[in-house]
């Protein structure tokens, strides 16, 4: 893989969603382990060319909760709530040079889970997407946090062979 060094990273998160026109159903289909191996693989193309960050499936059987927020206090919701085809089903952590860069990655994706047929692409706030005086802010509210948090923004970019 090439390795493009001194460009600013962005951090972008790719969301799997199921499509439209996926049935809701709680059934969960027949395993298949030579999809589930091309999953793997492509984890395994974004972690050696260093651009994955993290990646990880929804439990969509384990329970979870909402928390919303009503006069300023939050609170649990009780459910029920979206149908399960509104879910998000995993997600793609990426640190790349370029939206289009991480629209590549994801037009690579394997698709078939039938939980991921829609992945949304979107970039995280980064330190040079705020202004100083923000970042003053963070730094004293959060100082070992905001550390943390600037350290991810920087970096070399690997871009996969042959996209583009």
């Amino acid at each position: 893989h090439t390795l493009v060094v001194g460009e600013q990273l962005m951090r972008f998160i790719i969301t799997a969603q199921p499509g439209a026109d996926q049935p809701a159903s709680d059934a969960q289909p027949e395993f298949d382990a030579e999809l589930f191996k091309a999953y793997m693989r492509f984890n395994e193309e974004m972690q050696r060319a260093g651009v994955l960050v993290a990646s990880e499936g929804l439990n969509p059987a384990a329970p979870g909760a909402r928390v919303a927020v009503s006069n300023g206090k939050r609170y649990v919701v009780d459910g029920p709530f979206a149908e399960s085809k509104e879910l998000v089903g995993g997600f793609y952590l990426i640190d790349v040079s370029s939206l289009d860069e991480a629209i590549r990655w994801a037009l690579r994706a394997p698709s078939g889970f039938g939980s991921d047929d829609i992945l949304e692409v979107r970039q995280l706030t980064g330190a040079h997407d705020l202004p100083p005086e923000i970042l003053r802010l963070m730094a004293e509210a959060a100082p070992t946090w905001c550390a943390a948090w600037q350290s991810h923004d920087s970096g070399p970019a690997g871009v996969p062979d042959g996209a583009g």
